[in-house]
């Protein structure tokens, strides 16, 4: 299997990406954010088996530096720049999964670029950031109230990163970020390197509230333009709530929902025996049905 990496020009500098695999119509992972890089959608790697899968790291993430300009940071810079990235690396057949911020900008790019994906799927993405301040409000009245108070405090002290902010949002993040322990590598090598800055510019402090430049994003009545294969899927425990997952694929029509039980929002990470299964049938079927062999 080949294991092959680079860089590609993109609108506001060059980004970095890996290639494995060769065969099938490839399959192009968003990572999220924005601001973390793609090392925590690793384990996805597993899909090259069969099929040719890339990452990549979005502009100021990872392995693709860029100036700290809040002008890079915007919705439609991230699609030009998804568009380069398939222009450079010849994707005109191609499937996208897209991990939260990246299955909101998958989706966001479904709708607005005339260039559909064969198919597309979501890992824990809304398709609104009111929606999603709603989901976190009832999640955190449900914690402990001393881990709740402790989050207020780091709050309203504004420490917005730092080991103090880390533990104060731990016990969150355990019950419906990832539930592995410990943590798997690539997770932590995203978190230790995510760009902070772009991530409280365009969502905010934290997994809570999103207050930056998306908090007034929503698609929720646009779903019904989305007329590609979608699959829409999420744990159990996710943040990003199966009810609301729910809505979105009542929305998309033709679309598909899977709820990956015991799993959060990683839960392509935390149940790779269910996940990895559950996007192969999928895009076997879809390419079944598009005649693509």
């Amino acid at each position: 299997m080949s294991d092959r990496e680079g860089m590609l020009d993109v609108p506001g500098g060059r980004v970095w990406y890996r290639s494995l695999g060769d065969d099938g119509v490839p399959i192009l992972m968003l990572h999220g954010g924005p601001g973390f890089p793609s090392d925590y959608m690793e384990a996805l790697a597993g899909l090259a088996a069969n099929r040719r899968v890339i990452f990549y790291d979005q502009l100021g993430c990872g392995r693709s530096p860029a100036p700290d300009d809040p002008a890079l940071w915007t919705l439609e810079r991230f699609m030009d720049e998804l568009d380069a990235v398939r222009d450079g690396l010849g994707l005109e057949q191609v499937h996208l999964l897209g991990s939260s911020w990246g299955g909101m900008l998958a989706m966001q790019y479904v709708l607005d670029r005339d260039r559909p994906p064969v198919s597309l799927i979501t890992a824990g993405s809304p398709a609104s950031s009111p929606r999603w301040n709603q989901m976190a409000a009832q999640l955190l009245s449900e914690l402990d109230p001393s881990d709740l108070a402790e989050i207020e405090r780091v709050e309203a002290a504004g420490i917005v990163e730092g080991p103090e902010l880390d533990a104060a949002v731990r016990p969150f993040y355990i019950r419906h970020v990832c539930r592995m322990d410990p943590w798997p590598d690539g997770l932590l090598r995203a978190d230790a390197t995510a760009n902070r800055a772009m991530y409280r510019y365009m969502a905010g402090p934290s997994e809570f509230r999103i207050v930056g430049t998306l908090r007034d994003w929503d698609i929720m009545d646009r779903l019904g333009e989305i007329a590609v294969p979608t699959l829409v899927t999420g744990g159990e425990f996710d943040e990003c709530r199966p009810e609301h997952l729910q809505e979105v694929h009542e929305r998309i029509p033709g679309s598909e929902l899977r709820v990956i039980p015991n799993a959060s929002h990683l839960c392509f990470a935390e149940r790779t025996d269910i996940y990895i299964p559950l996007v192969e049938d999928f895009l076997d079927r879809v390419e079944a049905a598009a005649g693509i062999g």
